[in-house]
């Protein structure tokens, strides 16, 4: 293993939060198991206060979950220069087989974990803990997908060696080339550009109606949702070009050097946060009809929406920007 601080801190982290985490999912298995809100014995009083305390030990875990996805990427990239063949992350997550699948499940561990925090939010506006069975068997579902991406995380850093030669952006995503990266890079890039820029402004269109008239909360969830992967391809396959002026350029980490100005950070960040919030909305549209959440989960699901609004209002803003700003023209 390479001893770098950010490896250090993200190994540890890795096992520290795969223990707290199994030991929510266990209360989460008991609270499921014996949780009977009409009844007024000890046991089910013991179990109310370990709901909140399970609910405010996941909320910190989950939350620095969330943070670490960064963090990740920003060590593999900050590790390139210890790799010969490595210009970015790209070759850093190449030079061991656990790399790729780790960045993957820690994309789809934010959008979990994520939705999570959301539905325990929901939960805590009601006076009688209307969603408290639906989160813990969402908890003991996600579990196994969180522990996965931890002891990978793991293992990737572990498996690294600074002997290893490993593969530049340009081969591992350029058009002639094989595998995902390459596949994504040949999209066309007017079909990819123009599915993500359609979806982009379908979601805030219905963030903006469901804001104001509390209507198109599916809509808003459903086009969020095909936002993000939508997104991610065409970053690759036609805005990665724009930002470097060059049309055989794809990387999509690149975007995260200095020399770029550090683009892709609140460029990823947007998406992946506009597409979280605005889902969240969609994941809630069915307990609108619950008594206890009657007047008040519509007003947390319209202030998810204004935060989704906002947030791929800056995502368009910064692609708008970097296509305007570019010399590159792709026809």
């Amino acid at each position: 293993m390479i001893l770098h601080p950010s490896v250090l801190a993200l190994v540890g982290s890795a096992l520290l939060i795969g223990a707290l985490l199994l030991y929510s999912a266990y209360w989460g298995a008991r609270i499921l198991e014996r949780w009977d809100l009409s009844s007024g014995s000890e046991v089910q009083l013991g179990l109310e206060r370990r709901t909140h305390l399970v609910s405010t030990l996941l909320g910190y875990v989950l939350v620095f979950g969330i943070a670490s996805l960064f963090l990740f990427v920003f060590t593999a990239d900050s590790l390139a220069p210890l790799f010969t063949g490595a210009m970015c992350a790209a070759g850093s997550l190449k030079a061991s087989p656990y790399g790729y699948p780790v960045l993957l499940l820690q994309i789809g561990g934010f959008s979990l974990a994520g939705i999570w925090l959301i539905v325990n939010r929901a939960d805590s506006l009601g006076h009688d803990y209307p969603l408290v069975r639906f989160k813990y068997r969402f908890l003991l579902a996600i579990t196994p997908v969180l522990l996965l991406e931890m002891m990978l995380r793991a293992a990737y850093f572990l498996d690294l060696k600074p002997e290893v030669i490993t593969s530049c952006c340009g081969s591992l995503f350029g058009t002639g080339g094989r595998g995902v990266g390459s596949d994504l890079a040949g999209l066309s890039p007017p079909l990819a550009g123009g599915a993500f820029v359609i979806l982009l402004a379908g979601a805030v269109a219905a963030g903006l109606l469901f804001r104001l008239v509390g209507r198109g909360g599916w809509a808003l969830g459903v086009l969020s949702a095909l936002l993000l992967p939508v997104g991610l391809a065409a970053v690759v396959s036609w805005l990665s070009p724009y930002v470097y002026e060059l049309p055989t350029h794809h990387c999509p980490f690149c975007l995260l050097q200095r020399e770029y100005r550090w683009i892709g950070y609140p460029l990823y960040g947007a998406l992946l946060a506009g597409s979280l919030t605005g889902t969240g909305v969609g994941v809630l549209m069915p307990f609108r009809s619950i008594p206890s959440l009657a007047g008040t989960l519509p007003a947390y699901q319209r202030r998810l929406a204004g935060w989704s609004v906002g947030l791929l209002a800056v995502l368009a803003a910064l692609v708008a920007a970097i296509v305007a700003g570019s010399q590159l023209r792709i026809s």
